[in-house]
């Protein structure tokens, strides 16, 4: 379908890549991967048509369409959301213009003569060819995409102009949607998708019809929705037959053979040299030598990239807290008299990481801004622990950066002692690398200074996270050194986030937004979502329309009847639950160990003559032995739920 030809493009006298050779096939699902700055954008671009090449073409199929989403910048005006979405048909909508126009000269027509028989002749063909293109059905299958990407019934009616540039987004990849051209270039789909839309697109998308290539930084969605993995690295592309995951062990296997193939390679170098050395002036050896030394010119060097250094953030936290860190009773809130909660009740307790999930517009945003005290209250209470601090994150808090300042400065000015040696690596995580540090907040995107925030609340000490949509911004690399240094923490957590990997691996707890108020859960996004589809069945609701706020993105035509949902087992589950088992068995070994060492002190009589010591030792035993006992229970349940999990493979 489409021919990527010695590809090439340089920037700054740099290549990104170069001799890119590789083909799209119909109804392929690739995801483009490489680290930050690689080219993946770029690469889409070109692919597109709207970038050139510096070397190399792009050959496709003369049939061919491109539909190509940019990460951002897209805005329509002056139509209604309906109207611009349904101007994707204008051939169908000019069909039906023209199919009004016959109906109503036919009617005055005589139902005879040629002029007659030549209008109803035209009318049947486009009326047919109007049938064919499913004109009747446009606006059924332009408000289902709309609302499934999170748009009201009562938003279609409304200009395009009052919705802010995240929904222009979602304006915009409807409209490819339901263009659906041949060739689907999406980079960055979920970037402005909750988490209810995020999953929507991914189910529409395992029916697409055509070719997709999309860059995410979503490992689920990834997972979900392509089989073939295309990575940029060392300025080409290396193939990989496999979702996300399936790719890191792909990936990590072919670089195993690599390393190998580049060490027995280096042995042969070394041994062609020596042998070279040896017999360099030996008359009846120098035909051997030059024979040799021109195998060795002849040969290819195997190269091994550099690999990333691992990265382990602690981030600095306050003094300890009590069992309550916030509460709320009979908390009532909202905007302009319009109440977003009524009678809250909610008690956030020490130690836990609690995520808030529910429809766009029910109140998530508003919850975190109740819990940092940023919102009045029209009724009801909010009250601190003991020795909490907050810190709270959201994507619009530009007065907490100085914009005299440069990257440097910001991060520099609040890092604490222990994190200087990390600072740049700290930087670089958050996609801040080389000049960019150097880069003023003035001239920062907002995706820049929102990561650039984020960076500096994470250095402040506090024992409360409220963190909403932290994820945003980041790619995979960053995510996941982030949800380690947050999993390490041993304050307490609330946050915000679309990105499914991420609130798996976080979350010990749910909180369910809706209805103004706030439902809590136990366990992490995944066993959330058991327990919802439980309730659901007890309650007789039919498992397809449990979560469906949003008509079915299926033809309107000859609709068959759903068949029963079975639900969609985590792929990255199981590799979760084994580094949990593996953490804890870490934890539990430091605690033996120690307790180990606690029972030799206090089987010597020279302990008990220092009461003091005596006392705080039998403190730290049985306080090290309380929680070795509740990671025991914790190692046993995972175990179980391992076991579980891997008969479900």
């Amino acid at each position: 379908m489409l021919q990527i030809k010695g590809l090439g493009k340089a920037f700054r006298g740099e290549w990104l890549f170069r001799s890119l050779d590789f083909q799209i096939n119909e109804q392929e699902r690739i995801g483009l991967v490489g680290d930050n700055g690689t080219g993946k954008s770029t690469l889409m671009k070109m692919i597109a048509g709207i970038t050139s090449a510096d070397e190399g073409e792009v050959v496709g199929a003369r049939s061919l369409t491109f539909g190509y989403l940019p990460q951002d910048g897209l805005f329509a005006r002056g139509r209604t959301i309906l109207e611009e979405v349904l101007s994707v048909f204008d051939l169908v909508r000019m069909l039906e213009k023209e199919i009004g126009q016959l109906e109503n000269e036919l009617a005055d027509m005589r139902h005879s003569g040629p002029e007659y028989e030549k209008k109803m002749s035209r009318y049947s063909m486009i009326t047919q060819q109007f049938q064919l293109l499913g004109g009747y059905s446009i606006e059924a299958k332009a408000g289902s995409v709309l609302m499934g990407l999170g748009f009201s019934r009562e938003d279609l009616g409304r200009s395009c102009e009052e919705f802010s540039g995240g929904w222009q987004m979602r304006l915009a990849l409807a409209k490819l949607l339901l263009r659906k051209p041949n060739l689907l270039l999406l980079d960055e789909p979920t970037n402005h998708l909750d988490l209810e839309a995020r999953n929507w697109l991914e189910d529409y998308l395992k029916t697409y019809p055509h070719a997709i290539v999309l860059v995410s930084h979503d490992r689920f969605f990834l997972d979900a929705t392509v089989g073939r993995v295309l990575e940029i690295r060392n300025r080409s592309v290396h193939f990989y037959k496999a979702n996300y995951t399936q790719f890191l062990h792909q990936k990590e296997e072919r670089l195993e053979k690599l390393r190998a193939a580049h060490e027995a390679q280096q042995k042969e170098i070394a041994r062609i040299k020596a042998f070279a050395d040896k017999f360099r002036y030996k008359a009846t050896k120098a035909a051997q030598v030059q024979s040799r030394l021109k195998d060795l010119e002849r040969m290819e060097l195997i190269e091994v990239p550099p690999e990333s250094k691992p990265i382990h953030l602690r981030f600095p936290e306050g003094p300890r807290t009590g069992r309550n860190v916030i509460e709320l009773s009979g908390v009532c809130a909202g905007y302009g008299g319009t109440p977003v909660f009524e009678g809250l009740h909610y008690i956030l307790e020490k130690g836990e990481r609690v995520a808030l999930v529910g429809p766009n517009g029910a109140g998530k945003s508003t919850l975190m801004k109740i819990l940092a005290g940023r919102l009045a209250l029209t009724e009801g209470t909010r009250k601190l622990g003991h020795n909490v601090i907050v810190s709270y994150f959201s994507q619009d808090q530009d007065d907490l950066l100085a914009s005299s300042k440069t990257v440097w400065d910001e991060v520099y000015s609040v890092a604490p002692d222990y994190i200087m040696p990390q600072l740049r690596t700290l930087l670089g995580c958050f996609l801040f690398s080389g000049d960019a540090v150097e880069k003023p907040v003035s001239v920062l995107s907002g995706g820049e200074r929102s990561r650039l925030v984020l960076c500096k609340l994470l250095l402040s000490p506090a024992n409360c996270l409220l963190l909403d949509e932290p994820t945003n911004h980041l790619d995979i690399r960053s995510k996941d050194i982030l949800m380690d240094a947050l999993q390490d923490y041993q304050g307490t957590i609330v946050f915000v986030s679309h990105d499914r990997y991420f609130l798996d691996g976080l979350a010990t707890g749910v909180l369910e937004i809706g209805d103004r108020t706030a439902v809590p859960y136990l366990g992490n996004y995944e066993e959330y979502l058991l327990k919802k589809a439980v309730l659901e069945l007890q309650q007789g609701i039919p498992p397809d329309k449990a979560d469906a706020t949003v008509p079915s993105c299926g033809t309107d035509e000859n609709p068959e009847p759903a068949p029963t949902q079975k639900k969609r087992v985590n792929p990255i589950k199981i590799q979760q639950v084994r580094d949990r088992i593996e953490k804890l068995e870490e934890q539990i070994q430091v605690h033996e160990t120690r307790i180990a060492v606690l029972n030799r002190m206090l089987a010597s009589e020279e302990l008990y003559r220092d009461h003091q010591l005596f006392r705080s030792t039998m403190e730290e035993h049985d306080g090290l032995q309380a929680e070795l006992d509740r990671f025991m229970q914790q190692w046993e349940r995972l175990n179980s739920e391992l076991e579980a999990l891997q008969q479900q493979e």
